[in-house]
């Protein structure tokens, strides 16, 4: 099943200084579903093509774009696929649950509407740089968190960048393919003070 996310904006009221200057870790969220709209932007911001059907919203060395988004919803876990700006179900079911527990026990990823999860496949960068591979593809991945965290930001949501998670167990409880390995969780709702 593939859902058709709605199309992204490109301007916002919101500079991008201002959200340089609003951007935060927010940890609490209240009990509000996102918009398939917001969902779109977040997804879009962290790598949506930007022209020629090709080139994203962050740099990739050499353009192989080992990133991959997955969205962690009530309803199940969705792989974002940038080309057809679609989110495709990989996994029916509310899994937050386990993935909190798979995240140490991390209550704000059980209290997200949503959970963008940054993945990396390392042999698509590895392949052509060897070892420093590894080092381009986390560059990247730092990228893509620091724009999702901005375009929070202009939608007055919060965010969260998690790495203390076990690889093995997130893998597991998404269900990702075994070459896409977790870097970040990333709860995204409505910030409560």
């Amino acid at each position: 099943m593939k859902i058709k996310l709605p199309k992204p904006k490109f301007k916002s009221e919101v500079s991008l200084e201002e959200a340089l200057l609003k951007r935060k870790s927010y940890r609490r969220f209240l009990n509000k579903k996102l918009s398939l709209e917001e969902i779109s932007q977040i997804l879009w911001a962290g790598q949506g093509i930007t022209r020629g059907n090709f080139f994203r919203t962050v740099p990739s060395a050499g353009a192989l774009y080992p990133i991959e988004l997955y969205a962690v919803l009530e309803e199940g876990v969705f792989h974002y696929i940038p080309h057809e700006h679609a989110l495709e179900l990989i996994k029916k079911g509310d899994v937050r649950y386990d993935l909190m527990k798979a995240a140490l026990y991390q209550e704000y990823i059980l209290e997200a509407p949503l959970n963008v999860i940054i993945a990396a496949v390392f042999s698509r960068t590895t392949y052509k740089y060897g070892d420093r591979g590894i080092r381009y593809v986390l560059f990247e991945a730092g990228h893509v968190s620091q724009n999702i965290y901005l375009q929070c930001v202009s939608l007055k949501l919060g965010t969260v960048a998690i790495g203390a998670f076990y690889d093995e167990e997130v893998k597991r409880v998404l269900s990702l393919p075994k070459d896409h390995d977790p870097l970040y969780i990333m709860p995204v709702g409505y910030p409560r003070e």
